[in-house]
């Protein structure tokens, strides 16, 4: 388990992860009042939380299942990428989906976040790939069986 600084500038409790092998960990919304979102609308929703990761790590922030199945509310850039040396705030970038309004309250589990290493990559110009069996073969080249 890497160590994650953390500054709390909210009122909410730290993310934790629900169970012992949880991928992800909850992330709440920091709210002084309700926020209504419309359907379709988009809003960016506060934490309160400012993380320092190690670098070589990310964080993914995520939707979370239970509110995209029941309520059609999702993180729209998902997954959202907080990098090592970011310092601001963590939001999450909420969009309604539905036909109904929702209330995002203060202290509501909005998403969730996983941290996960990465690598960097190193563009090398080539005048040709190497040959494979699927070739170009993009969207749909499987078929549907």
């Amino acid at each position: 388990m890497i160590k994650i600084n953390v500054v709390n500038r909210g009122h909410q409790q730290l993310p934790a992860y629900a169970t012992e092998q949880s991928a992800g960990m909850d992330l709440r919304a920091n709210l002084e009042e309700p926020i209504v979102l419309k359907p379709f609308e988009r809003r960016l929703i506060p934490t309160g939380l400012h993380i320092a990761l190690p670098a070589g790590f990310e964080a993914q922030v995520r939707p979370r299942s239970g509110l995209a199945l029941k309520k059609g509310i999702t993180v729209l850039n998902s997954p959202g990428t907080i990098d090592a040396d970011y310092r601001g705030e963590v939001g999450v970038l909420l969009i309604n989906l539905s036909q109904e309004e929702f209330v995002v309250n203060d202290g509501e589990r909005i998403a969730q976040m996983v941290i996960a290493r990465h690598e960097q990559g190193d563009f090398v110009v080539v005048e040709a790939l190497d040959e494979t069996e699927r070739g170009e073969g993009g969207y749909g080249h499987t078929g549907v069986k």
